[in-house]
């Protein structure tokens, strides 16, 4: 990192208030970085992180957001500097971490223009001009990683509108990471399989025929924790990997080797 940051790097999180976000912002906080994260409509649950991850040693901050609506950007990265000023001193952070994000399961067939664009708005609209409005506060020398999915690799029918916009996520980070180099900022993928959480209704966690098939594809032989995340993005985010860059990186156990 450049003369901007201090000895604490400072992550901001989308989507920080639960699930995999929630692990990635402990994770973060136990290997040393504070962390901002936001989250849509639950306080109380971003306030929990808040407090577990300064019962780590660390500093914390929720800020609402709704990744969906891009006319929110602008007044955001406001309340994000005036945050920045006001609990650290800085103006600038090192790693944003584009998490947040909404499941679809529908056919081809049967998905509806309602549900595309919500899928456009929250995972490419959303990442790419969320990402526009932040670059300013990321510090030279910083990092960004979006999250992906396994789905851009392999395909499971009813995910073909949610695939799409990771797929195309993943052709924005190399894009990002071209253009972003002459700051010092590396840019990668994350493209977790699937994982036991409350994403998309909690199937893969609640459905047992649809959790023992996948543990089944799964070289590792079981289906994916919310643990087996979080750790991942904390290192790939330590100055250990800082000459990771336009990567690609999926986290699945081996699904569908």
């Amino acid at each position: 990192m450049n003369s901007t940051t201090a000895d604490h790097p400072i992550a901001l999180i989308t989507g920080g208030s639960r699930g995999l976000g929630r692990n990635a912002a402990l994770a973060l906080a136990g290997k040393g970085s504070d962390v901002i994260i936001t989250f849509h409509n639950r306080n109380d649950e971003a306030a929990g992180v808040v407090s577990q991850i300064e019962a780590l040693g660390r500093r914390a901050l929720a800020l609402q957001l709704n990744v969906g609506d891009s006319a929110s950007f602008a007044g955001f990265a406001r309340a994000v500097a005036d945050g920045l000023a006001t609990h650290w001193g800085r103006e600038r952070f090192d790693f944003l971490v584009n998490n947040a994000g909404v499941g679809v399961h529908a056919p081809f067939e049967n998905t509806d223009e309602a549900q595309f664009d919500q899928l456009v708005n929250i995972h490419l609209k959303g990442v790419f001009f969320l990402t526009q409005t932040l670059l300013p506060l990321i510090a030279d020398g910083g990092r960004i990683l979006n999250v992906s999915s396994g789905l851009a690799r392999f395909s499971i029918p009813g995910y073909a509108a949610y695939a799409s916009m990771k797929g195309a996520v993943e052709v924005l980070s190399r894009y990002l990471a071209k253009e972003l180099g002459s700051r010092g900022i590396a840019v990668n993928t994350l493209a977790p399989g699937a994982i036991e959480t409350d994403f998309g209704g909690g199937a893969v966690r609640d459905n047992v025929e649809l959790n023992a098939y996948i543990a089944s594809q799964t070289a590792l032989g079981r289906v994916g924790q919310p643990d087996d995340i979080g750790g991942v993005i904390a290192n790939l985010l330590s100055p250990e990997n800082r000459w990771i860059n336009a990567q690609r990186i999926e986290v699945s156990g081996g699904m569908f080797v």
